[in-house]
């Protein structure tokens, strides 16, 4: 795994801070939620993984240069 830069992961932490609800896009995992499912960020690690609630009551993480999330507006 590489890790990314301290700038990298502080633009990751801009481009999803805490609150903001994304929708899963791709994740290598057999544990992974279904590809669409929605959750709220509640953070970004020091290795640049996206911590998210999915509303499916998952806590996996989009590991950063792995996985893919959108960000989704609104609420709902």
């Amino acid at each position: 795994m590489n890790f990314p830069s301290r700038e990298t992961v502080e633009r990751l932490r801009r481009q999803y801070p805490e609150g903001t609800r994304v929708e899963l896009v791709r994740m290598n995992d057999p544990q992974a939620p279904p590809i669409g499912t929605r959750g709220t960020v509640r953070g970004v690690d020091d290795a640049g993984s996206i911590m998210v609630a999915w509303d499916n009551g998952s806590g996996l993480s989009v590991a950063y240069g792995a996985d893919i999330c959108r960000v989704v507006s609104g609420h709902d």
